[in-house]
């Protein structure tokens, strides 16, 4: 599916992990084509399997909605962001992009170099005003690697506060009544301050993982049971008697939870001074629920009586089409935690007010390549438009000779020159697209190799596998050759750096430099044409790999990740009887499980089939 007419958002929380495909409307907005969400245990004692709980998540909302080697547009949660809100001095424009810069560096806590951030100005204050998002390089990718291998790309990567904000812009537009949305997720909860065209956000850590803990400390069971417990008996009890009409077991937990998120209500107090006192905000005379920790019966009455204001629950669906076959009913059960979705659908048709991206480093290798395309191919339209003219003003140049030649001949022996010059023009025209034809093949083989080098970039992101040595290959059967590349020919000849070297130390009598008065001589009648390029058909790999905790077999995965989610590579092959054949790990792979001790890692090679051949010049 097109990325510019179907937009695919991932919301990856502590505990939920939802997934929407949005279609562009007619007049613009957004029209809600497919949703689904798929639950993970929260529990903090098995943080370790979170990144497995993830991927068999995201394999599954990418099976239902068939959204397989789409480009996705994804959310992560606050507490994964480093957020500052910074007021900047008053300057001119061109010099923000250096001033954000080095406020970055004073506030973000790590080494620059190590994270991957992004700003945005903030509008609607009376002095310039920028929020800086930003995430460990390390985390950003495994987050990242974690979606691409469940058969997405990455379009996007935002922020789960920003995206709300977005979603809320959208549905209320501007009302200039200060508004405090909280989004209670599983493990934080997000306070999102709005004041017309401006907002402040701050993570706290407490959500519904905090109730289920409570009721797990309380009761002395474990975390998947009084998670169980909330969700099948949990309710918030109120004050001013409101337990007593109840049964004694429920009454006792609908307290212990009112007491674990009771704590909830203080944290706003605290962030709400915050805001009025250091960024000259507003106190909220309205507050906005969302998230799916706020799905308990009687929140929304407990937090009206905590925080003394009107309190209704966030619906961001208000201006969004519903697609045909849409479960409506679930929807209005789920509009209030679906702020983020829509705030990246939102990004996907270009109507969210504010744009972080954060960046992976695979995704910056492919982007670089994509924008050098279009100058490439640019440059070579030129060149053959240049060309053209030159040739129509040739021809025009010779007609007008020929006009001439047939006024002043009577003959038809005069004509004769005329016609032999338009046929030499003729022939160099065709020479000239020829030539121009050769320089736009060769930009486009230029192009192929940035691609797969991006891709091999993306593959190779994991620090338990990495790659030496990369030589193309020409007349390359994977049919009948090994995975060492055994029978084929290396387009670089074995030791060409060294022979190279040589060469340059040693040049040969008539090649050495000519320190005499004597004149350059031209090319000898015996000397040797240049060599036609050799035309690639495969690659050969050779690197290392070594065990970690997440596969016992690295290499295996970096082939299925270069079948499913590269273009450079063939992977099926016409067989004798000219049928398609499938080639097996084994044809192209070549792993060595041995190695002396103390060794690093394992020696292996891969020979991959390139999908076209391409010339190496």
């Amino acid at each position: 599916m097109a990325d510019t007419q179907t937009t695919v958002a991932l919301n990856i929380g502590s505990q939920r992990i939802g997934m929407a495909v949005f279609e562009t409307s007619k007049s613009g907005g957004l029209i809600l084509k497919g949703y689904e969400v798929e639950t993970i245990i929260a529990d903090p004692a098995m943080d370790a399997s979170r990144e497995a709980q993830i991927r068999l998540a995201l394999e599954d909302l990418v099976a239902k909605l068939k959204v397989s080697k789409s480009k996705v547009r994804y959310a992560i949660s606050g507490q994964s962001v480093f957020t500052r809100f910074v007021k900047l001095p008053p300057i001119q424009n061109d010099n923000i992009e250096q001033l954000v810069t080095f406020e970055a560096q004073q506030h973000v806590p790590f080494p620059i170099n190590e994270v991957v951030w992004d700003y945005e100005l903030i509008e609607g204050g009376d002095d310039k005003e920028v929020v800086i998002a930003a995430i460990k390089g390390d985390a950003l990718d495994e987050i990242d690697d974690t979606v691409n291998q469940s058969g997405m790309s990455t379009a996007e990567v935002d922020v789960a506060p920003m995206a709300l904000f977005n979603a809320y812009r959208a549905a209320y537009g501007t009302p200039e009544e200060p508004t405090l949305i909280i989004d209670v997720g599983a493990k934080t909860s997000n306070l999102l301050y709005v004041e017309g065209k401006r907002f402040f956000t701050r993570s706290v850590a407490i959500g519904g993982a905090s109730i289920s803990a409570a009721i797990a400390k309380e009761y002395n069971i474990s975390f998947p049971d009084a998670e169980h417990q909330k969700i099948t008996n949990g309710l918030v009890a109120l004050g001013g008697g409101h337990t007593e009409t109840m049964d004694e077991s429920l009454a006792a937990l609908a307290m212990v939870i009112r007491n674990a998120l009771s704590r909830l209500p203080a944290e706003i107090a605290r962030t709400t001074n915050y805001y009025r006192s250091q960024h000259g905000g507003s106190a909220p005379t309205k507050v906005l629920l969302a998230g799916g920790g706020a799905n308990l019966p009687y929140t929304l009455e407990f937090f009206n009586e905590k925080l003394n204001m009107p309190v209704e629950y966030f619906n961001p669906l208000t201006n969004v089409a519903i697609g045909k076959g849409m479960d409506t009913e679930m929807l209005q059960r789920e509009a209030h935690t679906m702020g983020e979705l829509i705030g990246l659908g939102l990004r996907g048709i270009g109507k969210s007010i504010i744009n972080i991206d954060l960046v992976p480093a695979a995704v910056e290798v492919t982007r670089a390549a994509d924008r050098r395309k279009p100058f490439l191919i640019a440059a070579a339209a030129v060149l053959v438009v240049g060309f053209g003219i030159w040739a129509l003003f040739q021809n025009k140049a010779a007609g007008d000779a020929g006009e001439e030649a047939r006024k002043m001949a009577e003959t038809q022996e005069s004509l004769t020159p005329v016609e032999m010059q338009n046929r030499s023009l003729l022939n160099k025209e065709a020479k000239f697209s020829a030539i121009a034809n050769s320089y736009t093949a060769l930009e486009s083989d230029h192009a192929f190799w940035f691609d797969l080098m991006g891709e091999l970039s993306g593959a190779f992101a994991s620090d338990s596998v990495w790659m030496i040595e990369m030589s193309p290959l020409y007349g390359f059967d994977p049919l009948s050759a090994d995975a060492s590349g055994g029978g084929v020919k290396q387009v670089v000849s074995p030791g060409f750096e060294s022979s190279k070297k040589s060469a340059i130390e040693n040049p040969p009598a008539d090649k050495a430099p000519n320190k005499g008065k004597g004149k350059r001589k031209g090319k000898g009648k015996n000397q040797k044409p240049q060599q036609p390029a050799a035309v690639a058909n495969a690659i050969l790999i050779k690197g290392f790999w070594r065990e970690n905790s997440r596969s016992q077999n690295v290499v295996s995965d970096l082939v299925k990740q270069l079948r499913d989610n590269t273009k450079s590579f063939s992977f099926r092959v016409p067989g004798k009887n000219g049928k398609l054949i499938e080639l097996s790990d084994d044809q192209i792979l070549k792993v060595s499980l041995t190695g002396e001790e103390g060794d690093l890692g394992f020696p292996f090679q891969l020979s991959l089939p390139l999908a076209r051949p391409v010339a190496v010049k």
